[in-house]
């Protein structure tokens, strides 16, 4: 069977897949790669800008119930951290998490000269670009060049949803994008894409590189499958998509596969209309899975080498808005969560709402130092090579 680029091109969704393959996941078709201790980030994206006053409450700011006299969670709805601190009250797994000292919140996450585009401030988020920079290659891809850079036994990463983002892309090596590993497996063997496999001859070079592509998704495909397998999370988890994606990864997790980077998105949390019944349902997805994934890891004695880590491209304006919700911010909070952490509960000061940039936050952290400690403190790698230059290191892990 011979088959033309345009037509190879025309395939469906396992050759657009093949592209997100890593090549190198075939250095780990053999059991037993995953050391001991081996440690790994769980990142979830709140995707659509995440509202941060109204998940990490200030609940004795006058200003705060001032600016959103009907959208201010009060203090006798929240759950408590501190007199002064309250959570979401569709929180209450995270609430669990602080209390028992596995829950780090960081306030006033940002960057300089913040875009209020969705687009733009995500691209921002992945790449770890300046505002004024424009990057096609992400922090996650690139700390996968980095580490795959003439070693045997690359490192990869997964991200579980049907297109790679941007932050797991990098220029030579990639993260790989699937929703389901059965259903990549069963994809990947469908007769049609074996025949053409099996029948490839050498020509067009652009044509044998395509061919290669899809001959070693087949395999990576297969190789997933029969990792996910191998140690099946029994925990039960919500039948939400969080629910399933994080139970995926817990599946992942307990396998051979030495995977150091899962991705996941939840939302959108875009609430310019009618916030607070969209947070609360898209919250109490995001608690109950975690709930689930977090006990699952502790059972099977995963929790302090596992960390979890939240981000939303910018937050809300202070003040509500007329339509019952809040529009597009700046600064934010990020949740880390693990038994790992070296400093827990509230990291730093809360917003200062008296102090505003025209109705926005003012980042006091840049969420890069956050990278850079990430990369440097938990994957043992050159945060200064996959950034492009070196940020101050902080000390929640």
């Amino acid at each position: 069977m011979v088959i033309k680029r345009k037509e190879f091109l025309q395939i469906g969704s396992l050759a657009t897949a093949s592209f997100m393959m890593p090549k190198f996941l075939k250095a780990f078709e053999k059991p037993a790669m995953v050391p001991p201790g081996n440690k790994v980030v769980v990142v979830v994206q709140l995707g659509g800008g995440n509202d941060g006053l109204n998940t990490v409450i200030p609940v004795r700011n006058d200003i705060y119930y001032r600016e959103r006299p009907k959208l201010g969670i009060t203090k006798d709805k929240s759950l408590l951290l501190t007199d002064e601190v309250g959570l979401n009250p569709a929180l209450e797994a995270f609430k669990g998490l602080y209390d028992d000292g596995s829950l780090a919140i960081m306030n006033g996450v940002g960057y300089p000269n913040p875009d209020r585009s969705h687009f733009r401030s995500m691209d921002i988020w992945h790449s770890a670009s300046e505002s004024n920079q424009y990057v096609n290659t992400g922090w996650i891809g690139r700390y996968l060049d980095a580490q795959c850079n003439g070693c045997d036994k690359p490192t990869h990463a997964l991200e579980i949803d049907d297109v790679l983002s941007l932050a797991l892309k990098g220029e030579q090596s990639k993260g790989l994008a699937f929703k389901d590993p059965k259903r990549l497996y069963n994809s990947s063997n469908e007769k049609y894409y074996k025949e053409i496999n099996a029948d490839h001859q050498k020509g067009e070079e652009t044509i044998d590189y395509l061919y290669k592509t899809m001959s070693e998704t087949l395999s990576s495909a297969d190789y997933i499958f029969k990792q996910s397998k191998l140690h099946p999370s029994n925990q039960t988890y919500p039948a939400t998509n969080l629910g399933k994606d994080l139970q995926t990864i817990a599946s992942l997790i307990f396998s051979d596969i030495n995977t150091k980077v899962y991705y996941v998105t939840l939302g959108s949390f875009d609430t310019h209309v009618n916030q607070e019944a969209q947070q609360k349902r898209l919250f109490t997805e995001l608690n109950d899975a975690v709930k689930a994934f977090t006990a699952d890891l502790k059972k099977n004695n995963r929790f302090t080498d596992v960390l979890m880590m939240t981000f939303s491209e910018f937050g809300r304006r202070v003040a509500q808005n007329a339509s019952g919700g809040t529009d597009h911010g700046t600064a934010n909070n990020m949740f880390f969560i693990g038994g790992g952490l070296k400093q827990k509960g509230v990291l730093n000061a809360m917003p200062d709402l008296s102090d505003l940039n025209e109705g926005d936050l003012k980042y006091k952290v840049d969420f890069k130092n956050v990278y850079a400690t990430v990369l440097n403190k938990w994957l043992g790698a050159d945060d200064k090579i996959i950034l492009g230059k070196k940020f101050e290191m902080l000390n929640f892990i």
